[in-house]
């Protein structure tokens, strides 16, 4: 357990014991000649308060946190690990390190150690491919990712809603396009293009997702149809001039 913000929100009948990952004092994050490095056991409130880094895609830090809609208090005890782990559909933390690259430091149950693509995590709502007794150490972001410029976009049924969408793009120094779709599926889905598509492209990728998460959050058509829109408008924001049709 790291923050255990969730944890402690409802009942765990079934659990009869706890090993506190912050009594560890990992480092929150730590700038490497790489890019940065985040430990699981970085608060939210600790990731929002990045400023100065130098990276162009600083900004996007809070708005991932924001996109939890969690009180200051929620920010001070809930974790970027806790929330990868959690593996929420709506778990913002999963986006950014999905669209930044992020590779995940796993210290395995059997004593090794493994790197896993951040996209490769969460397999379903609730659902991550670690094993019993694996550790999730860090999150390590590359240089290269955070060099590019990022634009986010959330939708929710309510202001104050759970994200019934939340998509994020990331266009590089030399043009490439990444995006990244989490809440409106069951797990996260990244789209790379070697140039900004056009939006018959960016379209035709977004339709290959097989399935939209059906919750009461959201319905599957609705979820669809919102983050087509969403990933136009992060599309049209991170486009050079002109903008390709």
């Amino acid at each position: 357990m790291a923050g255990g913000s969730w944890f402690f929100s409802e009942p765990q009948p079934a659990v009869t014991g706890l090993v506190d990952l912050t009594a560890l004092a990992w480092p929150a994050v730590e700038a490497t000649h790489r890019g940065l490095r985040l430990a699981a056991t970085c608060t939210l409130a600790e990731l929002a308060a990045l400023d100065r880094t130098g990276w162009a895609a600083e900004p996007l830090f809070r708005e991932c946190c924001r996109a939890l809609l969690g009180s200051f208090k929620v920010w001070n005890v809930a974790t970027v690990g806790g929330n990868l782990c959690l593996a929420l559909p709506a778990g913002p933390m999963a986006a950014l390190a999905i669209a930044l690259d992020g590779s995940l430091e796993i210290w395995r149950a059997d004593g090794t150690l493994d790197n896993v693509d951040a996209v490769d995590l969460i397999v379903g709502p609730g659902e991550t491919a670690l094993a019993r007794g694996d550790v999730l150490r860090a999150i390590d972001l590359p240089a290269r990712a955070l060099s590019g410029t990022t634009a986010s976009r959330k939708a929710s049924l309510r202001p104050l809603g759970r994200s019934a969408a939340f998509v994020v793009g990331r266009r590089d120094i030399d043009g490439r396009f990444t995006i990244v779709v989490t809440a409106a599926t069951a797990h996260p889905y990244r789209f790379r293009f070697d140039v900004l598509p056009t939006r018959a492209g960016l379209r035709a990728a977004l339709e290959t997702i097989p399935a939209w998460h059906d919750d009461p959050h959201g319905s599957p058509d609705w979820r669809r149809a919102i983050t087509l829109r969403l990933a136009e408008e992060i599309r049209v924001e991170l486009a050079p001039d002109p903008v390709p049709a």
